[in-house]
C-alpha cells in the first residue's frame, strides 16, 4: 500500500472540517431511526459518540427534547461545534467534549439513546457494540451507521479505497451477527438513500474542493492530493450499487421482567 503525501492530512482536514458533515446522512434517515426508539422519555439522555462538527448532533437537538452529550476526538471539530452551539443558543443542552470513543469520559449506564454516524467503525464494529451497550441505560437504544458491502465482486479502485480506508467492512449479515454476540435486540435497520450522500457530503465536498484548487492554483503537490479527495464522490457515483450505510438500530434488555417503558416514573 502506497503511504500518502505529507501534504495529505494538511489537506484532507482543510477540506472535511469545513463540510456540513463528515459522511453520508441526512435528516430524513434520522427522524426514521428515531421512530424505532419507541418509549424514549420525554427528556432523553443522549450521547453522540464520532460526533464530527455535529450536524446530526442538531438534528438530535431538533428532533428530541433531549440533553446530548457529543464526544470526538479530533479537537478542531469540537470547537468547531462548541461556536455552533453557542451561536444557536443550545449551551444549555448540548456539551461538546474532547474524548476518546473507545473509552468516552462519561458514566456507564447513564444513556437512554447513543447514537453514532458512520464513526464506530474507527474502534472496530464488534468492540463499539460491546462499549456502547455499557453506556446504556437498561432499555435504552443505540442508533448507528455502518458502511457495508452490497454486490460481490466490486471493481479494483472501489475495493481498493475501503482497504485504505476500512479494510475489515463487511456485509448487513455480519453487523447482525455482531449485534447478537454484543447481547443487543435489533429493532429495524434500513439503507441510507441516495441523496443522503449527496445533499450534505458529496456536494458541498465537491465544491469545497474547488474552491480549495483556486487557493493551491501553484501548488502542484497539493492539487494532487485534491485530485485523490475528489475521486470518492465520483467512485460513488460510478458504483454505488456495491456499497452502502446502513442504519441499524439496537437496544439493550431491560433488566426487568416482561416489558419496562424507558419513559416510566
Amino acid at each position: 500500500m502506497n503511504e500518502p503525501s505529507p501534504r495529505f492530512w494538511p489537506i484532507f482536514f482543510e477540506l472535511y472540517e469545513s463540510l456540513p458533515r463528515q459522511g453520508p446522512g441526512n435528516r430524513a434517515s434520522a427522524a426514521k431511526a428515531l421512530a424505532l426508539c419507541s418509549g424514549l422519555p420525554p427528556v432523553p439522555a443522549i450521547l453522540d459518540l464520532g460526533c464530527g462538527v455535529g450536524f446530526q448532533t442538531f438534528y438530535l437537538a431538533e428532533l428530541t427534547s433531549g440533553s446530548i452529550v457529543a464526544v470526538d476526538n479530533h479537537a478542531p471539530s469540537i470547537e468547531r461545534l462548541r461556536a455552533a452551539v453557542k451561536e444557536r443558543g443550545l449551551a444549555e443542552r448540548v456539551r461538546p467534549l474532547v474524548g476518546d470513543m473507545a473509552k468516552p469520559d462519561v458514566p456507564s449506564a447513564s444513556f437512554d439513546l447513543v447514537w453514532s454516524e458512520g464513526a464506530l467503525y474507527n474502534i472496530g464494529i464488534e468492540n463499539a457494540l460491546h462499549v456502547c451497550r455499557e453506556l446504556l441505560r437498561p432499555g435504552g437504544y443505540l442508533a448507528f451507521t455502518e458502511a457495508v458491502w452490497r454486490k460481490e465482486n466490486p471493481p479494483s479502485e472501489v475495493e481498493a479505497s475501503f482497504d485504505m480506508d476500512y479494510p475489515t467492512m463487511g456485509w448487513v449479515v455480519d453487523v447482525l451477527a455482531f449485534i447478537d454476540r454484543a447481547g443487543l435486540e435489533l429493532m429495524g435497520h434500513f439503507t441510507l438513500p441516495d441523496e443522503a450522500w449527496w445533499d450534505d457530503f458529496y456536494t458541498p465536498m465537491q465544491q469545497r474542493i474547488e474552491e480549495l484548487r483556486g487557493r493551491y492554483a501553484t501548488d502542484g503537490e497539493a492539487l494532487a492530493v485534491l485530485d485523490q479527495l475528489a475521486r470518492e464522490p465520483e467512485l460513488h457515483r460510478q458504483y454505488a450499487d456495491f456499497y452502502a450505510y446502513e442504519f441499524f438500530v439496537v437496544r439493550r434488555a431491560c433488566c426487568c421482567i416482561g416489558s419496562c417503558a424507558l419513559g416510566s416514573a
